[in-house]
C-alpha cells in the first residue's frame, strides 16, 4: 500500500535524509505527478558546496529546519484533530496542493481512503 509522506512544489527541495546521511538504501520513493526537474548531488559534492559557500550551508539549514517543523506539525495535527478537521487544516494551509495534486495522493497523505476524502469534500462544499 502506498503512503504519501510529503509534497513539494516549485522551488522546494525534497530528499530522503536518513538514507542520504547514512549512505544506505532508502525505503521511500519520490514520485513526480507533474513535469519535474530532478537534481542529483552526491554527498561529497554537497559537503564541498557547503564548505566553500557558507551561505549555502545557512540556506540548507533553514530548509531542513522548516521541513522538520512541518513534519512535527503534521504529527501534532494527526493526533489532535478529527479527520474532517485535518482536511480543513490542509485546505487552509496548503490550498495550492489541492488544485495540483491528485486527490488519491492527498487522501494518502492525510491517512484517508480516496472515498472518505470524497465524502469530506462533499460535506465541506455542499
Amino acid at each position: 500500500m502506498q503512503q504519501t509522506t510529503e509534497f513539494a512544489i516549485e522551488n522546494w527541495w525534497m530528499t530522503e535524509t536518513f538514507s542520504y546521511i547514512n549512505q544506505t538504501a532508502t525505503e521511500f520513493y519520490i514520485q513526480a505527478v507533474q513535469p519535474t526537474e530532478v537534481l542529483v548531488i552526491r554527498q561529497h559534492a554537497f559537503d564541498d558546496l557547503l564548505e566553500k559557500h557558507p551561505v549555502m550551508e545557512k540556506y540548507f539549514r533553514l530548509v531542513y529546519q522548516k521541513a522538520y517543523a512541518a513534519a512535527q506539525m503534521r504529527v501534532k495535527l494527526l493526533y489532535e484533530h478529527s479527520r474532517e478537521e485535518l482536511y480543513r487544516q490542509f485546505l487552509k494551509n496548503q490550498p495550492a496542493f489541492l488544485q495540483r495534486v491528485p486527490q488519491y495522493l492527498v487522501a494518502s497523505y492525510l491517512g484517508f481512503t480516496p472515498e472518505y476524502l470524497s465524502e469530506i469534500r462533499k460535506k465541506n462544499f455542499s
